[in-house]
């Protein structure tokens, strides 16, 4: 990427990345990023028991006033579940904790050997419900919003950047880029690629299109392979029918709900993903190419 002006810095295991075309709203545009930031893992962040979320629990069957930060983002990831029929869901926290980095898919044993996963069962998302700043989880129901809160930070840092300094900016938390106000001259330059080496393409984007990769990349632990994205149908890891899939489209939030979906559905997803008309890459297991909806053609990387 490109930019008159950029920060990176460390976020949870990842990094965030602020650009911006005017280089003296730089230091201001970081203390808002940084902000917006905090107040995103204050209101949702599962694995802080003083998060907001976390002390709901349980706690939301009849209904409970919460933050303006809190019932927004709920309410993004409600329409992700409408917008991908159900492959994309807030209702998923009892089955992430059971993937939960330091630990995995938890096993029922047998004098030692593993026999099968204990996964949970779907939990409807359709039964949570955000009126105003009122929200209602029925009991047993754990949110997590981990997929789309990151994405909608993006979104929202860029845009009041835009609007507080007058400048473009491009922000970038972990993969999930979101670009708005007046881009450099050819647009924000964004290389996406899977390894080096592979095939790659330059993606430019300008003010109000974003940018995410979802992937389904194996991780290793010692009685199982396990990737972060879970199938809401089974509770368990989706099984990967493409590598990664990177989707642009008019927010990172649109983006991501798009690109998570088609890791979820695998090959099945690929009328939705034609009928919404976003630019898609999908990088099969082999390392092979499907790109859709006018995805820049492939060049080797040098």
């Amino acid at each position: 990427m490109t930019a008159a002006a950029k920060r990176t810095w460390s976020l949870s295991g990842t990094t965030a990345e602020v650009l911006v075309t005017d280089p003296r709203a730089l230091d201001a545009a970081c203390a808002l990023a940084v902000r917006r930031l905090t107040a995103v893992s204050d209101a949702c962040d599962r694995f802080r028991p003083d998060s907001e979320l976390s002390r709901l629990r349980d706690r939301a069957s009849a209904g409970v006033d919460v933050s303006p930060v809190l019932a927004a983002l709920v309410r993004v990831a409600l329409e992700a579940a409408r917008l991908t029929g159900g492959a994309v869901v807030p209702t998923l926290g009892a089955p992430q904790r059971d993937t939960a980095e330091d630990g995995g898919i938890r096993l029922v044993h047998d004098r030692g050997r593993p026999l099968r996963a204990n996964a949970r069962p779907r939990a409807a998302w359709e039964r949570v419900h955000v009126d105003g700043t009122r929200l209602t989880v029925p009991d047993g129901v754990d949110l997590d919003l981990d997929v789309i809160a990151r994405a909608a930070a993006a979104d929202a840092i860029a845009e009041t950047i835009a609007d507080r300094f007058g400048c473009g900016a491009l922000v970038n938390l972990g993969g999930d880029v979101s670009a708005r106000g007046p881009a450099p001259a050819g647009g924000w330059q964004v290389t996406v690629q899977d390894r080096p080496g592979d095939p790659a393409a330059q993606v430019a984007l300008g003010d109000g299109w974003g940018l995410a990769t979802a992937s389904a990349q194996w991780r290793s632990r010692p009685d199982e392979r396990l990737h972060p994205i879970l199938d809401p149908r089974t509770g368990r890891p989706a099984t990967p029918g493409w590598r990664t899939a990177s989707v642009a489209a008019p927010s990172a939030v649109r983006a991501c709900t798009f690109a998570t979906a088609a890791i979820v559905l695998g090959p099945a997803a690929g009328a939705m993903l034609r009928s919404a008309g976003h630019p898609v890459r999908l990088v099969h297991a082999d390392g092979g190419l499907t790109l859709l909806n006018g995805w820049p053609a492939e060049q080797r990387a040098a």
